[in-house]
Order: structure tokens, then sequence, then C-alpha cells
């Protein structure tokens, strides 16, 4: 036994210690040695040592692999569904996204559901509504639509102006008209076309923004009042109050009448309605997470490999280019 830990103690390490195997061979030795002899050794090891590694091998030999209690863990992907619930829609509480994932078809208590979000971190539904003022906004822009006019000066020095209506939620643009003379009755009337255009979403506009022109009368605010449309009408010299709108005719020079030499009434008309078109339809715009206003292509693009081919389409004659994968 002494000759073993000798054995030990030559091991090249910082501190040599006791493996199983040399633990087993001195608690075996130990038993031959009686109990007068055991004081007189010089053991690096006590009797309480030996003692302690019988009792932990005894609990080893009966340890067997415990099953905890309970029912089994819900799945990884209807977690990360739960999680993903609530935090789409600040307002549901546990209650209101267990009784969305019953109509979804899966099974799972609403208690549940309350210890998926604790688990996760995910705060109470009082807490967890937005109440700044980005939230604010964006809830109304959906309801805001914002009109103005601009000019254009055609190559033979006339002026002709353009009437357009732009909506805050989507961004979408209507040209409503171009004339050289924009009086009350005009404006007036295409003011009533693009509400018949509109049909039943004409009822969800709140809020119409227009600026202090002589040409929005009383008869053009009544057109809109009948609907349930509030005028807001802007303060003198704010164009930012009217942002939205200036920020469209800003890209509407700067990308098409800018670089064209206009001769007519016929002809601006084109420019400016195919204009209208790439916005709507093709034009990338970050407040939509660079998605193009028109709900006709909001199906999400399918992801892109190295050799996708992409084919061009030019507008206004190559001065625009729109880009789209080949089916």
């Amino acid at each position: 036994m002494l000759r073993h830990q000798l054995v030990v103690a030559q091991r090249n390490r910082p501190r040599p210690r006791f493996s199983w195997c040399d633990r087993a061979v001195i608690a075996a030795l130990l038993r031959i040695v009686s109990k007068q002899r055991r004081p007189q050794l010089a053991l690096r090891s006590s009797p309480r040592s030996v003692l302690h590694w019988h009792a932990r091998l005894i609990a080893w030999k009966w340890t067997f692999p415990s099953r905890r209690p309970g029912r089994p863990p819900k799945p990884e992907a209807l977690r990360q569904l739960v999680v993903r619930l609530a935090r789409e829609n600040p307002g549901w509480g546990y209650r209101r996204i267990h009784g969305e994932l019953v109509g979804l078809g899966h099974t799972i208590a609403a208690s549940t559901v309350w210890k998926i979000l604790k688990e996760a971190g995910v705060d109470p539904s009082p807490q967890r509504t937005d109440r700044s003022w980005a939230a604010f906004l964006k809830a109304q822009a959906s309801a805001v639509v914002a009109t103005d006019l601009f000019h254009i000066d055609t190559v033979f020095l006339q002026r002709w102006f353009v009437l357009f209506f732009i909506e805050h939620g989507t961004r979408r643009v209507y040209i409503a008209g171009i004339t050289r003379h924009p009086t009350g009755p005009w404006v007036t009337q295409q003011a009533r076309n693009y509400l018949m255009d509109l049909g039943d979403h004409a009822q969800s506009i709140r809020y119409l923004i227009r600026d202090r022109g002589t040409y929005f009368t009383e008869s053009f605010d009544a057109v809109f009042q009948a609907i349930g449309t509030r005028v807001v009408p802007t303060l003198p010299q704010a164009p930012r109050m009217n942002a939205i709108a200036e920020r469209w005719i800003g890209s509407c020079r700067r990308e098409a009448t800018d670089h064209i030499l206009i001769t007519g009434q016929k002809h601006l008309g084109l420019i400016v309605n195919e204009y209208a078109e790439h916005y709507n339809r093709h034009r990338p715009h970050r407040t939509l997470g660079q998605r193009p206003p028109d709900p006709l292509i909001t199906p999400e693009p399918r992801p892109a490999s190295d050799p996708t081919p992409v084919s061009r389409h030019d507008r206004l004659g190559g001065l625009i280019h729109e880009y789209k994968q080949v089916a």
C-alpha cells in the first residue's frame, strides 16, 4: 500500500490525485491492516476519506437516470409561435393568444401559454403596449390623406399644375388632374372623382391635409366632410406639416420631370402618370420595409441565388430602370 502511494506521488502532475483505481486499491489493502496498525501508517488519505470514497461508490452504483416529472415540453416551433404572437400584438394577453392558437388548431392550455411567455421574458400585455409618439402616428397614418399641387413649366414657357393625393399609410399616389388654371370648381370636381374612384375605401379617410391655397375652397372641404373626414389646413409657410406630399413632389421632379423637355398637357400627363405607376408598383420605400405601396405585389419575392437571372424594364425612355427576377 505504501509502494502504491509512492507511485501516485511520483506522477508528473502539479498535484497528484487519486483516481478511482487508486482509491479501490488503497481501500482493499487497508482492510488487511489491523485497526491498531492503521494510525502508524503514513497514509496520504485518512480512514474517513476511504469511507467517503466507499459511500460515493455506493451512491454511483444505485443512481439511475431519472425522468423529469410532469408533462413533456412543448415543441420549439410552438413556443416560437407563442412569442411571435405576443410581440406582434402588444395588446394581447395570454388568454387572447391562447384563443388565437386554438383557432390555428393547436392543443395547448392557457397556463402553458402564460408559462412560455414568462420563460421568454415577455411582459404582460399592459406593459407591452407601445404608447410612444411613433407608434401613435403610425397607427393614425392609415386614415390620413394629403393633397397638393405642383407646377411644371413646358418648353414653350407654359405653366401647368398637377393635382395629386397621397395616402400616408401606404404612400400610394393618385394623380387627380392637370390644368393651367386651378380654380376652385375644378379642384372640387377632381376631389369628387377621387372619392368615386376609391369607392368604399373612401370611408376609411379620417383626415385630409392640404395647404391654404385659394383653390381649396369651402366646397372642396365639403366634399370630404360629407363622408366624415376632417380637413386639416397647414399653417402659413410651414411645408413640413405636409411633408409626405412635399417629399413626393421632390421625388417626381428629381427622377422624372427635371430630365425631360415637356411640350404640353398630354405629354405632361403621360410622364406624371407613368412615374406614379412606377412609384406605386415598383419603387421601394424605406417606411414600408423597402417594398412598393401597391397591394397587388405584396407577396415577398423568392430568395435570389447567384445564378438567378435579372431582367430590366425601362420607363420614360430609359430614364428609369426597373429590375425583376426572371421566372
